[in-house]
């Protein structure tokens, strides 16, 4: 199959990501506002807009405490808005959410974990200098 048939084949790439407690994993994750498609016993598709992951009722610790899902996103002042109102650390036992930071790599993120340990990066590129300026 030649590269430009292939790259046109593929769909969409959804990670596994693994739930400790699946029920309130997902509650998490719809609280978050994803909507989640049940694909059967254990498996859930979790949809924000055009993108999804697949939410698994599986879990080893030194896995779900390495991994990492990013989500670049254009309103990440709202997006730390919502987390901020969802008083995760209270509901849900995780780690406090950490404010959003400028990093050296160039992106400002938001750092957020889930209830098995799983790190989001919601992350938005820094404003140019000129939109700065007037803000």
């Amino acid at each position: 199959m030649p590269a430009d048939q292939r790259d046109r084949s593929i769909k969409a790439l959804r990670p596994f990501v693994p739930a400790k407690d699946f029920a309130l994993s997902k509650k998490f994750y719809t609280e978050l506002g994803f909507r989640a498609e049940e694909l059967g016993k254990g498996l859930a598709e979790m949809h924000l807009g055009p993108h999804s992951f697949l939410l698994q009722d599986y879990y080893v610790k030194d896995w779900a405490g390495n991994f990492v899902m990013h989500a670049l996103v254009d309103d990440l002042p709202g997006w730390w808005a919502r987390i901020e109102s969802l008083d995760l650390p209270t509901r849900y036992g995780v780690e406090r959410p950490r404010a959003p930071k400028l990093e050296p790599w160039g992106l400002v993120v938001a750092y957020v974990f889930d209830p098995s340990g799983v790190l989001w990066h919601f992350a938005s590129p820094r404003e140019p200098p000129d939109r700065a300026a007037t803000t």
